[in-house]
This record gives C-alpha cells, structure tokens and sequence, in this order.
C-alpha cells in the first residue's frame, strides 16, 4: 500500500500563489512517478503535471506551464506543486497521484491517488 496526503489548498487571490504539498508513507516513494491532477465542478479529471521516478523529467499541462513547478523530495517522501501567477479557471480540487516509472500524463496510468485538497482562485 502507498498513502498519499494533500495539503496546502486554499483561497487565494488572482495572481497570488500557493504551494501544495504530498506526503507519502507505506511503500517506496523513490520508486514511483507522480502527478498532479485537478478536477472542477462539472468536469472531468484533468492532468496537471508530472514527474519522473528521478526527478529529471517534468511535463505540465498547457494550462499551467511556466506558472506551476513540479518537484519531489525522495528523502522527505514529500511531493510538491508550486502555482504561481494563479487564474479563477485553476479553482479546482487538486490530487496527488503514484503509478509506475513509465506514467506520464494519462490518468489510467496512475494506481494511488490521495483525497484532494480544494483550491479557489478569486477574481
């Protein structure tokens, strides 16, 4: 089993930032790739961001590059997502995810998800 824990989320204003934050425990977290996901009222999970198993790739969603940073911190098993220059169309619940090596971007991919943490972005 791999647990995952999402925090961080909140309200904020258009053009502030926040920085969430996954904590993993059980099975080993420096083994797996990570993403983040997000999911509006009324809409499907979209992804968000991904990286590697060791940290030297990173993909991102048109939506959020060169706002959002993905990184991980294996001794800490600590997964984080830095938003900055944020939109009302990035309020959403945002979810920390595990699968194999090779996952990247599509959401059947990943086989750990954590519960969410909302994010609101107000105008």
């Amino acid at each position: 089993q791999l647990q995952l824990v999402e925090s961080g989320g909140g309200l904020v204003q258009a053009g502030g930032s926040l920085r969430l934050s996954c904590a993993a425990s059980g099975r080993t977290f420096s083994t797996h790739a990570m993403g983040w996901f997000r999911q509006a009222p009324g809409k499907d999970r979209e992804f968000v961001a991904h990286i590697s198993w060791t940290g030297g790739r990173t993909y991102y969603a048109d939506s959020v590059k060169g706002r959002f940073t993905i990184a991980r911190d294996n001794a800490k098993n600590t997964l984080y997502l830095q938003m900055n220059s944020l939109k009302p169309e990035d309020t959403a619940v945002y979810y920390c995810a595990a699968g194999p090596k090779y996952a990247d971007w599509t959401i059947s991919e990943y086989n750990y998800w954590g519960q969410g943490t909302q994010v609101t972005v107000s105008s």
